[in-house]
């Protein structure tokens, strides 16, 4: 800083230009420390300021020459050095400055506002069951449900859980609001409350990292309120052998062929329920038959057809580009499959079991083949454990197929379902536009 050093007047300032062949030159006004002038080749000039900061060198941009009086110039570069000095960045400063004029403008604005925003920002890294829960939270209510209806259920649809907190604007969530409205719903849902702080953290964490709403949000809002859920109950509803008979009697007399196969591939296959209602055709592989399922955990995974299943696969209409297609819902594929499992179980005398306990139910049963509880764990898509192996490992097709086909046989010979003869017919999906 020592060269190219002037005392700072209008005419001197005016009769400096760039160096030959450099991308800009500076030069340093001898009455004020830290205080620059930068001229590019094309002519612009402009204040800076430059000192030395926590180790490193820091710079700032002042303002245009021809807006910035020399004297104003001078005493903003005097302030900064005092700021410097006292150990304050002022680059942060000015952030911060520039965050709560904004806020100020932004005050009042509603969070349910903000969260639309949220999501449009992020659904992209979203899967479609992630960005359906975050739609699902701040649904508007009203409207009468035409079935499903459960005793002691409102006869109208209710607003979303986070409906009430996100109507408030997004300055006053605070931590004391966010604790009232957890207090109240985790009483009449605490299933969904729990999801809904999850959700809630994220979006807040999200806001606070936006310059014009970090000045607004309580960072802090969702902080320790975990403790106030009730503790996570292990659900270990799951089919013993000896109800196989009955469960399969029950599921093959759904008068829904659709959800009828569903339910029964669901057992076979361990996957998810939303896994399997969004199979599309597309990844049904007639040739090497296999089905390619689209994992939460990692992006997709391919899984054998084993005889039944493909036989059961074979007997459906391909109404549209998914398999378990519903051309009346929105979605195009089935939605909800539980009501006529419910009834089914209920028909056959069998306790509860949700279609979580079907997934459930193929791990279990598994063991009984003595199958390796690594090869069970990649075809329903668990996420690798140490406590299973000691390395995961990718398995081949082949393999998965060969213990598969066993699982598969053990399960319908225990609820005597006959076995597919040895080269039945196989799938064949014609294309569909």
């Amino acid at each position: 800083m020592a060269t190219n050093k002037i005392g700072f007047t209008a005419p001197k300032l005016s009769a400096l230009g760039c160096e030959l062949g450099k991308s800009q030159t500076i030069y340093w006004d001898s009455k004020t420390p830290s205080l620059g002038v930068r001229i590019t080749p094309t002519g612009n000039k402009a204040f800076i300021f430059q000192t030395w900061f926590n180790n490193t060198n820091l710079r700032m941009t002042i303002g245009d020459v021809n807006i910035w009086a020399i004297d104003k110039a001078q005493s903003e570069a005097r302030r900064l050095k005092v700021l410097t000095d006292q150990g304050i960045d002022p680059r942060e400063q000015k952030a911060d400055l520039k965050a709560k004029t904004m806020a100020s403008k932004l005050k009042g604005i509603q969070g349910l506002e903000v969260w639309k925003e949220y999501i449009a920002d992020r659904k992209d890294q979203w899967g479609e069951r992630h960005l359906f829960d975050h739609n699902d939270m701040v649904k508007v209510g009203g409207g009468k449900f035409t079935r499903g209806l459960r005793p002691g259920q409102p006869k109208t649809r209710q607003p979303g859980i986070l409906v009430s907190l996100l109507s408030l604007p997004i300055n006053e969530i605070t931590r004391d609001k966010v604790a009232l409205w957890l207090k109240k719903e985790v009483l009449k849902r605490p299933t969904r409350a729990r999801l809904a702080l999850s959700l809630l953290k994220a979006f807040i964490t999200w806001a606070s990292d936006q310059p014009k709403y970090k000045a607004l949000v309580d960072v802090n809002a969702c902080d320790r309120l975990t403790r106030e859920l009730p503790s996570k109950q292990a659900k270990d509803d799951c089919l013993q052998k000896e109800q196989l008979s009955l469960w399969f009697e029950g599921v093959r007399q759904i008068n829904n062929p659709v959800i009828s196969y569903y339910l029964q591939i669901l057992l076979l296959t361990g996957a998810r329920r939303n896994e399997l209602s969004t199979l599309k055709w597309a990844d049904v592989d007639t040739q090497w038959h296999t089905a390619l399922i689209r994992d939460k955990v990692e992006g997709n995974r391919k899984i054998p057809l084993t005889p039944y299943v493909e036989l059961l696969l074979n007997n459906l209409k391909r109404v549209n580009k998914y398999v378990f297609a519903s051309p009346t819902a929105k979605s195009k594929h089935i939605t909800e499959p539980r009501i006529a499992h419910k009834q089914a179980m209920e028909a056959m005398g069998l306790p509860p079991l949700t279609l979580q306990g079907l997934r459930r139910s193929f791990g279990t049963l598994a063991e009984w083949t003595e199958c390796p509880a690594g090869i069970s764990a990649q075809i329903m898509g668990h996420k690798p454990s140490a406590l299973v192996e000691k390395h995961y490992r990718k398995r081949p097709i082949d393999l998965l197929r060969q213990w598969h086909s066993k699982i598969e046989k053990f399960i319908l010979d225990e609820s005597g379902i006959p076995q597919p003869k040895e080269g039945a017919k196989r799938l064949r999906v014609v294309n569909t536009k």
